[in-house]
């Protein structure tokens, strides 16, 4: 068992309602679990597919701890987060265009 963590983006009720059941909501549209065994892990997600396929205009991302992986955790992605998730020797990193106009002062 290890710590589950979905963050979802621009989803209906429903959603929002079915992971706060399984789920500890710490802000709006980040869920925790801190001990979900595999199999519960993989009827969440394949609920959220399903109702995703239906009305894919939705971001979802769950992530969890796995030593399996170089990284130590794998990541599963629906629709498009507002950033782009890179592998680099085995760790995952964020990617984010950078505006040709962005300045220092603005990141402050």
């Amino acid at each position: 068992m290890s710590m589950t963590i979905v963050v979802t983006r621009n989803v209906p009720a429903r959603f929002r309602g079915f992971l706060a059941s399984c789920m500890l909501e710490l802000t709006p549209g980040v869920y925790t679990a801190p001990r979900m065994n595999k199999a519960v892990r993989e009827r969440i997600w394949r609920v959220l597919r399903e109702w995703w396929e239906q009305d894919p205009g939705r971001s979802i991302v769950m992530t969890w701890a796995d030593r399996s992986q170089r990284s130590g955790q794998s990541i599963r992605i629906l629709g498009a987060p507002p950033i782009e998730l890179v592998e680099v020797q085995g760790i995952f990193l964020s990617k984010k265009p950078v505006s040709p106009e962005l300045t220092y002062e603005d990141l402050l």
